[in-house]
């Protein structure tokens, strides 16, 4: 999962589905360095599951919320869904929201693009 979160740079399991991460951001022409937490519960395989985030760095404080679900889509594709929320504070608050909504929704998408591109990667020795 790290190689599909942007500017991650560690993550390390600290207890079963809780993770401490590292990572490197820039917001518009602000950037910093981040540490935090990221927790996964109400686990339903291989159906939902839900995310809390929360982290604090150089630029301000975050945390947040989201809910994943995945739906077959015909035979051999799957549609996955999300809905979440986040709180900032600090300098990186100050940079507007209308900035902000743009940044979060980029970082959602490279986030999703790289998951897409991780699942299409072949699994070396897995059969064909």
């Amino acid at each position: 999962m790290q190689s599909c979160i942007p500017g991650c740079k560690s993550m390390t399991e600290i207890a079963p589905d809780a993770y401490k991460v590292e990572m490197q951001l820039r917001v518009a022409a602000v950037g910093g360095s981040f540490e935090g937490e990221i927790a996964l519960s109400d686990k339903e395989p291989p159906k939902a599951c839900s995310i809390k985030v929360s982290g604090a760095g150089t630029l301000g404080h975050g945390n947040g919320s989201a809910r994943f679900q995945i739906e077959p889509e015909g035979a051999t594709a799957s549609r996955l869904t999300f809905q979440g929320a986040g709180e900032i504070g600090g300098l990186v608050a100050g940079v507007g929201q209308r900035i902000l909504s743009s940044v979060s929704k980029h970082l959602v998408g490279r986030f999703f693009t790289a998951l897409r591109k991780e699942f299409e990667t072949p699994v070396e020795g897995a059969a064909e």
